[in-house]
């Protein structure tokens, strides 16, 4: 799975927050994530007594969910990068070696700029974090 992860992302170990993308296409990309404390070792230092996973870190696996699921359905190309945030909650502590399911809903997407919302929800399909991101395409030089 990992494998497939990285033909559609840049990201690279310890910063590939995705596991997998179950289905995208132009209205919606599912995908999951669970984060090991054996593999993400750099991430147990924030909440060490909660065991939670850092909200920050969430919202940017949903964010490369996005990235992801708008190449595996081929509607855009190029490198994109993210450039803005906004409507970002965090609901609820999830914790290590628990599965999260991303839903991102593809606002607009074109050749220049991708603008997605997305919701992370816990194995028990409660809402963890949401948020609404855009990215734009950068140009190489």
């Amino acid at each position: 799975m990992e494998t497939e992860i990285k033909k559609l992302l840049p990201h690279r170990f310890p910063f590939l927050f995705l596991d997998e993308i179950i289905t995208a296409n132009e209205k919606e990309i599912i995908g999951r994530k669970v984060f090991d404390k054996s593999n993400d070792k750099m991430l147990i230092g924030s909440f060490p007594e909660f065991n939670f996973i850092p909200g920050m870190i969430l919202v940017e696996s949903m964010a490369q969910c996005g990235g992801a699921g708008v190449n595996k359905a081929g509607l855009a190309s190029g490198f994109f990068a993210l450039v803005s945030m906004e409507n970002v909650k965090f609901l609820k502590g999830v914790t290590y070696d628990e599965e999260i399911k991303y839903i991102i809903k593809n606002i607009r997407v074109s050749n220049r700029l991708i603008k997605q919302s997305g919701v992370a929800y816990n194995a028990k399909n409660e809402p963890i974090a949401e948020a609404t991101w855009m990215c734009a395409r950068i140009e190489s030089e």
